[in-house]
C-alpha cells in the first residue's frame, strides 16, 4: 500500500526501454522419468546465457502457498497488489475482445466443456477449434431467451468466450458455476451474500439462462454445455502512465491478455498468432514505447494438458527467438511467468516462477543457467511479483529517490 503512494512521486521519465517477457504458466516441477522440470529439460543456449551474465530469483505471484489465475499473478507484474485489486476473469476477456461493459452490466468468462452423465468430463470440450466456438456463440444467441435478461456471447480462443449481462439490477456477487475440476457436476450458481437481494435475483437469472444453453447443447457430444466464472463489471483502477510515467504497450494473442493489459491502460498492439509475428509487432513498434508487455501462452496450455514434453518444446522455441529481443539492447529484460502449471499438476500450482533480470545495473550472481533450482540460489532471492515493476523502473533509470 506504501509502495503505491509513493511510486507516482519517484516515476521519472526517460529514454530507456523495459520488456517484460512472460511465459504464461512457465514454472514446473521434476517430472518423474526425468526428474526435470520443464525448464530444466529444455535446451535454452540463450536464456543460461542471459543468466549467466546478470541476476536471477524466484517470485510468488501472489503470497506463498497460493495458486493464482492468470488474472492476479499478471496484476502483481505489473506492480498492482492483486489482494486489493480483485479482478473478475470475466472484464478481462470482454476488455480483450474489444466489448465494451457499461454500468449495471456484468460479464462474466465462458468456457465451453463436455458433460456426460450429468458430469463435467472435459472443462475445455477437447480444445475445440474457434470456429466451432463461433457456431456455437451464434446458436446460443439466436435461441436462448430468458426474461429480464439479455446478453452479448462472443468467442475468444479454442473453448473460451466472454458474456457480457444486462438486465435492472444485476450483480457480480455471485459465485462460478466451473467446478474447475473433473467428475463433478456443473455448479449453480448462488449468491455470495444470501441477503443480497439483487445477487439473489441475479443468480436465479444466470441459473435460467445456464438451463436454457444446456437444452440447446444438449445433443452435441463434445461441446455441450458452457461453465462460468469470474463475474465482473468494470472496475476503478489507475493506469500504468498514471502511476509509472510510462508508455506502455502489450503484445498479447489472447484476448483475457489484451484485457487486463487495456485495463491497466497498455497500448494492445495487433499482432499474429505466431510468436515470430509477436517479435514482429516488437520490433516495428521499438521507438513508440517505453515498456513492452510480451506474452506467450503455449507454456500454460501445455502444462495445463498435461503434456511435459510440449511444454518443454515451447519454452526451447521462446529460447530460439531470444536473440531477437535482446539485438534490441532493451535497458532492462525480464523473462518470468506469471505462476506455475507444472504438466505434473495438469493445473496452476502455487510454486514460485522463476525470474531472470537482465541489466547492466544489477549485480550479476553465481546462476548459470535459467531453471527453477538454479534461480533459487539467485542474487534476488524469492520476493513478491507485486514488488518487480520498481525493480524494473529502477533498473530503467526511471525511479528518483525516496526521501531526502
Amino acid at each position: 500500500m506504501g509502495i503505491e503512494r509513493i511510486m507516482p512521486g519517484l516515476a521519472v521519465g526517460g529514454e530507456s526501454k523495459i520488456v517484460l517477457l512472460v511465459l504464461d504458466g512457465l514454472g514446473g516441477l521434476p517430472w518423474p522419468d526425468s526428474g526435470l522440470t520443464e525448464l530444466e529439460a529444455a535446451s535454452t543456449p540463450n536464456l543460461d546465457a542471459l543468466a549467466s551474465r546478470h541476476t536471477c530469483g524466484l517470485i510468488h505471484p501472489v503470497s506463498p502457498g497460493i495458486t493464482p489465475g492468470s488474472g492476479p499473478g499478471h496484476l502483481a507484474l505489473f506492480g498492482y497488489d492483486p489482494l486489493k485489486y480483485e479482478i473478475g476473469r470475466g472484464i478481462l476477456s470482454a476488455l480483450g475482445l474489444g466489448l465494451e461493459v457499461g454500468p449495471g452490466e456484468v460479464a462474466a468468462r465462458v468456457n465451453f466443456c463436455t458433460v456426460e452423465g450429468g458430469l463435467v468430463a472435459d472443462r475445455r470440450a477437447g480444445r475445440i477449434p474457434t470456429e466451432v466456438n463461433a457456431e456455437l456463440c451464434a446458436l446460443i444467441s439466436e435461441r436462448v431467451e430468458v426474461p429480464g435478461l439479455t446478453f452479448t456471447l462472443k468467442p475468444e480462443k479454442e473453448h473460451r468466450a466472454a458474456l457480457i449481462l444486462r438486465g435492472e439490477g444485476l450483480s457480480e456477487n455471485l459465485t462460478d458455476s466451473d467446478p474447475e475440476r473433473t467428475g463433478f457436476p456443473p455448479l449453480r450458481v448462488l449468491p455470495r451474500d444470501p441477503g443480497d437481494e439483487r445477487a439473489v435475483r441475479s443468480a436465479e437469472l444466470v441459473n435460467a439462462f445456464l438451463d436454457a444453453v444446456g437444452e440447446t447443447l444438449k445433443d452435441r457430444r463434445q461441446a455441450n454445455m458452457i461453465l462460468l466464472r469470474g463475474f465482473s463489471g468494470h472496475p476503478s483502477i489507475p493506469t500504468m502512465e498514471e502511476r509509472y510515467g510510462l508508455r506502455a504497450a502489450a503484445i498479447a494473442t489472447y484476448p483475457m491478455y489484451r484485457g487486463l493489459a487495456r485495463l491497466v491502460g497498455m497500448r494492445v498492439l495487433e499482432t499474429g498468432d505466431a510468436f515470430e509475428d509477436q517479435l514482429d509487432t516488437l520490433e516495428g513498434s521499438w521507438e513508440d514505447y517505453d515498456f513492452f508487455f510480451l506474452h506467450y501462452k503455449k507454456t500454460d496450455s501445455a502444462g495445463e494438458d498435461g503434456d511435459y514434453r510440449r511444454k518443454v518444446r515451447c519454452i526451447e522455441e521462446v529460447d530460439s527467438f531470444m536473440p531477437r529481443i535482446t539485438a534490441l539492447r532493451p535497458e532492462v529484460l525480464v523473462v518470468t511467468g506469471d505462476h506455475s502449471t507444472p504438466a505434473l499438476l495438469r493445473a496452476h500450482s502455487w510454486h514460485p516462477c522463476p525470474l531472470l533480470l537482465a541489466s547492466d545495473r544489477e549485480m550479476p550472481d553465481e546462476v548459470d543457467a535459467f531453471s527453477e533450482r538454479r534461480c533459487a540460489r539467485g542474487g534476488l532471492g524469492i520476493f513478491s511479483a507485486v514488488d518487480l515493476m520498481p525493480l524494473m523502473l529502477a533498473n530503467a533509470g526511471r525511479l528518483g529517490k525516496y526521501g531526502a
